[in-house]
């Protein structure tokens, strides 16, 4: 399998990183983009369009993300706070009213981006249908009671944490959360990278699915500890739960998914796009910046931290954005992104300006942190002195 693209000097181990993936790793088809203080220093693509095929892949193959969505959904957020259309500190039922019944008239706006909203589940879950239909999905959390009292902890929120924000984008904007993307943030940057995927888009996007290989060397493993493969297995677990809350789970290669907004879970990428979207939220590319230092620094500020009450092991959130630890290692300390389950990675680090996109079409077992994209961080990190 021949890996293809340019790496700066200087940063050559990170093309041997991603070579090993494919040769030792059982890589199938992916890409890597690095940024650094705004310009392209790692283009890197091999394998094949889709995890089934053979069809060689493209510099512009795009990919399902998963989970590494939920930073875009949070840039969106940020961005209207920074445009003063939407106050982090106000109850999320001061946008939109109904939310408040069964003891929601608490959670204020940062309880969605930092998961301590106390919504990660549904008592009924939606299909997948349902989920694609913003009026349904705002039907369903106005009327769910918190699992917990809002703002006192956190829990992951896999599924609601899209649905949740896309209501306060719509309320805020007259629009959803894709159509801010492609005006505000893609269309801009010139980044590919969508939630909703246009008709005309379809065409790049290539198949995912399971494959199998080593273990992650860190976060939640393959084989977790006993706790948390009782609660996957325990229908009435927060974990179970929360992961199910779109029941039976779509087809992420149906195209009605990848038209859906979803923002938690169905961005679609390149990892150029990916890249490009975090470089952008530290400093300007070409001109564009999405966030000014002050909002950044609050984004990477830690908002929530300690035993996650949905993944069931330690777990770092600012606002929106993952921040670097055990269950998710980064760059550095100063490092915020979002993975997505089973491979997808983007993150950016102020510190050294890097901005990090891995897109796969081969998605392990690994939940926050996949074996491919941590050797790809370490080789960074050694290619950076650090």
């Amino acid at each position: 399998m021949d890996v293809h693209g340019t790496v700066a000097e200087g940063f050559e181990r990170v093309a041997e990183a991603f070579a090993r993936n494919v040769t030792a790793l059982g890589e199938r088809g992916a890409a890597l983009a690095v940024y650094r203080d705004g310009h392209r220093i790692v283009d890197l693509w091999a394998g094949t369009k889709d995890v089934d095929g053979t069809v060689p892949r493209q510099r512009d193959t795009a990919q399902v993300v998963r989970s590494a969505t939920k930073g875009v959904a949070a840039a969106v957020l940020l961005m209207l706070h920074e445009r003063g259309a939407l106050d982090l500190d106000a109850p999320v039922a001061h946008y939109w009213p109904e939310f408040k019944a069964h003891g929601k008239e608490g959670v204020l706006v940062r309880h969605v981006l930092n998961h301590r909203a106390g919504l990660p589940v549904l008592d009924r879950p939606l299909t997948p249908d349902e989920a694609s239909d913003p009026f349904r999905a705002d039907e369903a959390l106005a009327a769910q009671a918190p699992a917990w009292e809002p703002g006192t902890d956190h829990g992951y929120h896999a599924l609601t944490y899209g649905w949740l924000a896309d209501a306060l984008v719509r309320r805020v904007t007259g629009g959803d959360t894709g159509r801010w993307v492609a005006a505000e943030i893609a269309g801009p940057l010139g980044a590919d990278l969508w939630v909703g995927l246009p008709a005309a888009q379809a065409h790049r996007v290539g198949r995912v699915g399971r494959i199998e290989g080593p273990e992650p060397a860190g976060g939640l493993r393959a084989r977790p500890k006993p706790a948390v493969t009782a609660a996957h297995a325990d229908p009435s677990s927060l974990t179970r739960r929360a992961f199910a809350a779109v029941t039976p789970s779509p087809d992420q290669n149906d195209p009605a998914f990848h038209a859906a907004v979803l923002p938690a879970a169905n961005g679609i990428a390149t990892a150029d796009g990916l890249a490009r979207f975090h470089a952008a939220l530290i400093g300007p590319v070409e001109g564009t910046r999405l966030l000014g230092p002050a909002t950044v620094d609050r984004a990477r500020t830690e908002e929530s931290a300690g035993l996650d009450r949905v993944l069931l092991v330690g777990t770092r959130f600012g606002l929106g954005f993952m921040l670097h630890g055990s269950a998710s290692p980064l760059l550095g300390p100063g490092s915020f992104g979002h993975p997505g389950r089973g491979g997808p990675l983007g993150f950016a680090d102020p510190d050294s300006g890097i901005a990090f996109g891995y897109v796969t079409n081969g998605f392990r077992r690994s939940v926050t942190a996949d074996p491919r994209a941590q050797s790809l961080i370490r080789a960074l990190r050694a290619c950076l002195g650090a």
